[in-house]
């Protein structure tokens, strides 16, 4: 029989058949509910006991249970604050919790038992929300016997996480060994799961938003989803939940996610209440598969279509720069392709783009970027871009320089390669939106990130190939793709100036233009020291202007773009009254 530091599931136990049952039995009692039964049944064998995979099933209560405790598995390599082991505020009441708060918890359909189970405690607590000290029931996060973090709840529904503390799954320590998973929105909702006998159930920390859904809790433990066959995705049905079904999906994968469908109720806790234990445990056996790749019906769209009758078109994501938020936008799953001379700020203006959308939305960005090399020379301008500010030597080490390299460390990724392919980029990216979910891919430029496997010689058709392909990513897992593209050529003018490229001028001509959903322009006017960005194609009217520009001057210690507003022809004389 296996014992302690080896591995099951992936994972190295910790402690070895923690409920002191008769190792190597295949049926015995269960440490849940045999306790509480009458006298004559107690020593019934009631449960089964898989000692391969670690996990025990009783028939009369029919819960599941972890034979072992795990080792951690993963984790983030940062430091995070640990809260210290909670001690009972109330001496003398089973695990810290007060009969008025298990009176609350009766009213919304949780037991005493599952709130034992799932190590709900009260105490008190200061909450920014009111500025005082609030009597507070406790949701504690545990990776094993290992407090990580605490979710606070006052009476009036305010909410706090344990300051400084690593963000995980509630209640992860459930789903090791199983290969299906339910993750739910709220600690309320796995609750009422487990409340309706469904224990592998997971909650996110801290909600879903529309625009913000950054999953660091499922960076932190992204390991723990490897053996998953089906992941059942059970958030709440409004726009919120909708958003953040999507990065779920988006992360781990349409092939193992499936979806939970609450008809006339928000969430799992309204259904519990509304239609009991037996029909909320129905919801996880009824689950539906993602739609169908390239497969849709209206069923899988209704919602989008009511959305789109009730409001229209959704507006675009932007930068935060305005005069050219006032002429471009865009949408996710799509992919820009970016053009200009040499030298004429190609590079530095997609960084300033990134950086604006992880501002405005929190996305993170992958750079295949082999003319950016070496890495340190672009994670420095990156920095610079996130400070505002050129750092100094007497910055090292200071509060600043620490937030904003945390920061930098976090959100942008730089993939490094001593050959780069289009295919191992793309694979590398697919990995980057798994592990650390990424929204932008940056391809810099794509003549040094060649498509291999391509099967032409022909230019045209090889270019349509490798923008295909692009397009396959970014549809496939919502990511924005920007191709830095040079022209092939440089011509004069008249005057001697060079002549501003277009989408025709790139290697591959008509294909860019035609292919790509949205170009743009970057060049510099070295006589007015200044730099336009000029939207050459937009895909759809609504997110921006065809040959608008906008017009900025270069901080140099920043490395930021800044509006800068020309004047028309005219514009400053003084009209005939003000003379």
């Amino acid at each position: 029989m296996q014992v302690n530091n080896t591995e099951i599931n992936g994972f190295l136990i910790d402690q070895f058949n923690q409920h002191d049952l008769k190792v190597g039995a295949t049926q015995g009692i269960c440490p849940l509910c045999s306790h509480n039964r009458k006298p004559e049944n107690r020593k019934q064998k009631c449960a089964s006991y898989d000692w391969e995979r670690g996990l025990g099933t009783c028939h009369n209560c029919d819960s599941t249970f972890q034979l072992h405790t795990y080792q951690r598995k993963g984790g983030s390599d940062k430091e995070y604050t640990k809260p210290e082991q909670p001690d009972p505020e109330y001496p003398g009441r089973e695990f810290g919790i007060g009969d008025k708060v298990v009176a609350w918890f009766k009213q919304r359909g949780i037991s005493k038992d599952t709130l034992y189970e799932m190590s709900v405690s009260e105490g008190k607590e200061f909450m920014p929300q009111t500025g005082k000290v609030e009597n507070t029931i406790k949701f504690n996060y545990m990776i094993g016997d290992e407090l990580i973090n605490i979710k606070y709840r006052d009476g009036r529904k305010n909410f706090k996480l344990y300051k400084g503390a690593e963000k995980v799954f509630y209640n992860i320590n459930s789903i090791v060994g199983y290969d299906t998973c339910v993750i739910v929105e709220g600690e309320m909702d796995a609750l009422a799961y487990h409340e309706a006998g469904i224990t592998n159930v997971i909650s996110v920390p801290n909600g879903a938003t529309l625009n913000h859904n950054n999953l660091d809790y499922l960076d932190n433990c992204i390991d723990y989803f490897e053996d998953k066959e089906k992941v059942i995705l059970a958030v709440d049905q409004d726009e919120a939940g909708t958003a953040l079904q999507s990065e779920l999906i988006r992360r781990l994968g349409a092939e193992v996610c499936y979806l939970v469908n609450f008809i006339d109720c928000k969430d799992a806790n309204d259904y519990l209440l509304k239609y009991g234990k037996e029909d909320l445990a129905n919801t996880i056996k009824e689950c539906r598969p993602v739609p169908l790749e390239n497969v849709t019906t209206f069923k899988d769209i209704e919602h989008e279509v009511t959305d789109f009758v009730q409001h229209g078109f959704k507006k675009g994501f932007q930068v935060g720069l305005e005069n050219f938020d006032n002429i471009f936008s865009t949408y996710t799953g799509q992919f820009i392709t970016v053009t200009g001379i040499p030298s004429s700020g190609k590079s530095d203006f997609v960084d300033q783009m990134v950086v604006g959308y992880n501002n405005n939305y929190g996305w993170k960005t992958a750079f295949a970027s082999p003319e950016n090399a070496p890495t340190f020379l672009h994670a420095h301008k990156l920095m610079r871009k996130v400070w505002q500010d050129m750092p100094s030597k007497s910055d090292i080490g200071t509060a600043k320089w620490k937030q904003v390299a945390e920061h930098v460390n976090d959100n942008f990724f730089f993939i490094d390669m001593e050959r780069y392919t289009l295919e191992t980029v793309l694979r590398k990216g697919a990995e980057l939106v798994k592990r650390k979910g990424i929204k932008c891919l940056v391809i810099d430029p794509f003549n040094k990130i060649r498509d291999i496997d391509a099967k032409t010689e022909d230019v045209n058709r090889y270019t349509m190939e490798y923008l295909t392909k692009i397009e396959t990513f970014a549809k496939k897992f919502d990511v924005l793709v920007f191709i830095v593209a040079h022209p092939t050529k440089m011509y004069k003018g008249s005057d001697g100036k060079i002549e501003e490229p277009n989408m025709y001028n790139i290697k591959g001509g008509g294909e860019w233009y035609d292919a790509s959903y949205h170009g743009i322009l970057v060049h510099r006017d070295y006589e007015n020291k200044t730099v336009k960005a000029k939207v050459l194609k937009v895909k759809f009217q609504n997110l921006g202007e065809n040959g608008a520009e906008a017009h900025f001057t270069w901080e140099p210690r920043s490395g930021c773009f800044i509006p800068h507003y020309v004047a028309a022809v005219g514009e400053d004389e003084p009209m005939p009254w003000e003379a």
